[in-house]
């Protein structure tokens, strides 16, 4: 197709240069998934480009069948149906109101989508709106051989209301109180995550996280996914811990692994704070660490003796870190650095050199892993006195070395599981 767009491109700036006025139809509306866009990508920066807006597809379907899209706050999502399916049913389920663009051949997968999101029975199947023939009907009752170019496919906001029952039709009779699972997801590829995991994921209807966590778990039919922002840890296990208090079967889910500096101490925090929680049985499951991800890519720096810190002062003073800092640093520990930079911090890694230097060599290794176990993964090895602070960032994670932690020739690190006696040579 690029080369098609170049090839008319090439035309209509023929008839541009020789200064004409030139007219180019869309369907639809011109910059809505058309194929005016790469002309207008092309033309514009050289030509006077003006644009008449049309009416788009969605707007002609849902006039078609007299139905409602999205009302007050609802949240309008328009999908492509060449996306993958896990894909597509996460972000039908996570909207309101959709319109679902690019049917033909990716029909199947997108009445899958639309079953494993639990929007099936409400989403309607509109094929050529506003042209003579127009028509629709329920995208249950669709035969995927049939389904033309012109077609896609309208969910409405309200039909997400309508799962969770509405003043006509109330919610059913909560069954009792059920335990909350808290579960670690590993740092990243699915083969990380532990067979328990997977299979407690499969059976619980929701999942309470922090947004891109939440995003790992496959949508499916029955599941409901509640993301939220960061920093607010405890108002998710309460709204996890008041899920689970009505019956449901619910998971709050943590990258890596929950109990490490994960959801699992906030979840006992909030059940610390209200006894009505005490009737709800919390159970974590383990996944695979952050540093254990990054040693076993390095080789095995966590061999010995080691110590877990995270740099971030959001939930303790930058005092208590140093003090911890240099107690490790004195005990000849190796240490593993957690949340060590982000935007708005970026001078905590240059204050834990200093004091690390105070009592390590400066030949102490580092390793450097960021990303670990996803496409953009690095694992770099340094020194103490060579570490950037400012390469540094949240996707980061470091493992500084103890005496006894050394580089093979081949450049795997490892850390001696003997510690001589004091005063030996």
């Amino acid at each position: 197709m690029a080369d098609f767009y170049e090839e008319a491109a090439g035309r209509l700036r023929a008839h541009l240069d020789e200064g004409r006025s030139v007219v180019l139809l869309a369907e639809g509306d011109p910059l809505f998934y058309g194929s005016a866009m790469y002309m207008h990508d092309r033309l514009s920066p050289d030509f006077v480009t003006e644009v008449v807006p049309g009416v788009t597809g969605f707007a002609a379907a849902t006039a078609l069948t007299a139905t409602p899209l999205v009302r007050q706050t609802d949240v309008l999502t328009v999908l492509p149906g060449t996306l993958p399916e896990p894909e597509l049913a996460r972000r039908l389920a996570d909207t309101d109101g959709a319109i679902i663009m690019k049917l033909g051949r990716t029909f199947p997968a997108v009445r899958s989508a639309l079953e494993q999101a639990g929007r099936l029975d409400d989403a309607v199947y509109v094929e050529r709106a506003s042209m003579p023939g127009g028509q629709w009907r329920p995208v249950a009752d669709v035969d995927p051989d049939e389904v033309p170019y012109f077609s896609l496919v309208v969910v409405p906001g309200d039909s997400r209301g309508a799962r969770y029952g509405t003043a006509d039709e109330p919610a059913p009779t909560p069954r009792p109180a059920a335990e909350l699972l808290v579960v670690g997801l590993g740092p990243g590829p699915e083969e990380w995550l532990t067979p328990e995991a997977s299979a407690a994921l499969a059976h619980v209807e929701h999942v309470v996280g922090y947004a891109p966590y939440v995003d790992r778990v496959p949508q499916r039919a029955g599941l409901t996914r509640h993301a939220s922002g960061n920093t607010v840890e405890v108002d998710r296990a309460r709204l996890a811990l008041d899920l689970a208090l009505r019956g449901e079967r619910v998971a709050v889910v943590s990258g890596g692994d929950a109990g490490v500096f994960g959801m699992a101490s906030a979840v006992y925090e909030a059940v610390a704070a209200d006894p009505a929680y005490d009737a709800v049985a919390v159970r974590v499951l383990p996944g695979v660490s952050a540093v254990q991800a990054v040693a076993a890519r390095a080789g095995a720096p966590v061999g010995g003796d080691f110590a877990v810190v995270s740099l971030s002062d959001r939930l303790k003073p930058w005092d208590v870190v140093e003090r911890r800092l240099r107690a490790i640093a004195e005990a000849d520990l190796v240490l593993a650095v957690y949340n060590p930079a982000s935007r708005s911090r970026r001078e905590q890694v240059v204050r834990m050199r200093e004091v690390l230097l105070q009592h390590r060599s400066p030949d102490t290794v580092v390793v450097v892993g960021r990303d670990v176990g996803r496409t953009e993964e690095s694992l770099h090895v340094t020194t103490l006195g060579d570490l950037d602070p400012a390469s540094i960032d949240m996707k980061c994670l470091l493992l500084v070395g103890a005496t006894g932690t050394q580089v093979t020739r081949s450049g795997a690190v490892w850390t001696a599981r003997s510690v001589p006696e004091p005063g030996s040579p």
